[in-house]
């Protein structure tokens, strides 16, 4: 018989998940304000979703990534985003 693991796993224990899909959102401001833009992040074929707000520099660099990368990452507590992996000894 296999040994029960110490801590149930739940949503809240996985700490990195995989982007399934994304979206871009520009909400708009007050009258004579600049607009937010939002990046919804659905990981994990929907298991969590974040929402991220950004600057439109930020935005712009994100949907170049996102567009490119063949796998994302998602650090759910340190809210980092990790564009695909590399074996060891390849650039």
């Amino acid at each position: 018989m296999a040994p029960q693991p110490s801590q149930p796993v739940t949503d809240d224990s996985i700490v990195v998940r995989q982007l399934s899909h994304y979206q871009f959102s520009w909400v708009a401001g007050e009258p004579g304000r600049p607009g937010t833009y939002t990046l919804q992040l659905v990981l994990d074929q929907g298991a969590w979703e974040e929402v991220l707000t950004l600057d439109p520099d930020d935005a712009d660099n994100l949907q170049d990534l996102l567009s490119t990368a063949g796998t994302v990452f998602y650090d759910v507590r340190r809210r980092t985003l990790m564009f695909g992996t590399t074996p060891v000894g390849r650039s």
